[in-house]
């Protein structure tokens, strides 16, 4: 059976007073059997390499349950493939706002499916945050840095799923680049 390599987001990495070494998180996942484990920054991004047979939901459910045994709190893990990262990169979703200062380029990914009704783009009350374009469960939203502060990058539940993790879109190209390497 060919291996599948997955790209692990984790949410709540390195944030918030939680500090763990990346070292600590590629034990855990070895310990998993998973197959070539590495990271990139420090920010609860991993690679990994299992069979292709493998069920996802089933992975998913078995590496929270490490983290919450390894960690003692919750990381909600987000598992995409290669194929998966590269399409979202491809599909240039940003491509009708020019990149400023002042603005942020990011990508949610949620563990539920979005809502496929959501009226694009769909701009925040505050209008610090506006979702451009949808997948099945990735969202590509724009911050804006306002008085030089930027949003919460918490959306309203109606418009995202609340269990989801964000990535700049420029360190996503990096996490597929280095998952590549």
């Amino acid at each position: 059976m060919k291996p599948i390599r997955y790209i692990a987001l984790l949410r709540a990495i390195n944030v918030g007073g939680r500090t763990v070494k990346m070292q600590r998180l590629r034990e855990v996942f070895a310990e998993l059997g998973l197959g070539n484990v590495r990271s990139y920054i420090n920010s609860g991004n991993l690679f990994f390499d299992v069979d292709d047979d493998t069920d996802r939901a089933e992975l998913t459910t078995r590496i929270e349950t490490a983290l919450l045994d390894a960690l003692g709190y919750e990381v909600p893990v987000f598992l995409r493939t290669l194929d998966e990262v590269q399409a979202l990169v491809d599909s240039d979703a940003f491509n009708a706002t020019e990149l400023t200062p002042d603005l942020r380029f990011c990508a949610v990914f949620t563990a539920e499916p979005i809502r496929q009704d959501l009226v694009l783009p769909w701009t925040s009350p505050k209008n610090d945050m506006v979702v451009v374009a949808v997948t099945e469960r990735e969202a590509f939203v724009i911050w804006r840095i306002i008085n030089g502060r930027p949003p919460s990058g918490k959306l309203p539940d109606d418009v995202l799923p609340a269990r989801n993790t964000t990535r700049f879109f420029h360190t996503l190209k990096k996490i597929l680049a280095a998952a590549r390497g």
